[in-house]
């Protein structure tokens, strides 16, 4: 896993590179937000393929727990990826909401996440 830094204004977001699943359980997610807020990160931008297929899943209430954790510690999420695929009306339901509420966003490419975040 390599954590590739960018700088908008005086926001530090961390952007999580491997070609590994680095997700697989929400205390995955926790851990994960917790080593980087503590290197002094304020937002994180993850891929879609980073993270196991069951969050995209919402009857594992993974997503949810993930989310709820970024949003009570008001650390910013982005999760990049292709998610035109999940035809599930919940899933879409809660990436339209996700993306209304500006703290978590699904997007489709790193620009965009860093476009989001410099608002």
């Amino acid at each position: 896993m390599i954590i590739k830094s960018h700088e908008i204004h005086t926001l530090k977001i961390a952007e999580i590179i491997s070609d590994d699943i680095i997700i697989q359980s929400a205390q995955d997610g926790l851990d994960l937000m917790g080593d980087l807020y503590y290197q002094g990160f304020d937002k994180v931008i993850l891929h879609e393929k980073n993270i196991t297929p069951e969050f995209f899943d919402l009857k594992t209430k993974m997503a949810g727990e993930i989310l709820q954790k970024f949003s009570n510690y008001r650390i910013g999420l982005a999760i990049v990826g292709n998610f035109n695929k999940y035809e599930s009306k919940s899933m879409k339901d809660f990436i339209f909401e996700s993306n209304t509420t500006r703290h978590v966003n699904f997007v489709s490419t790193v620009d965009d996440a860093l476009n989001n975040f410099s608002k």
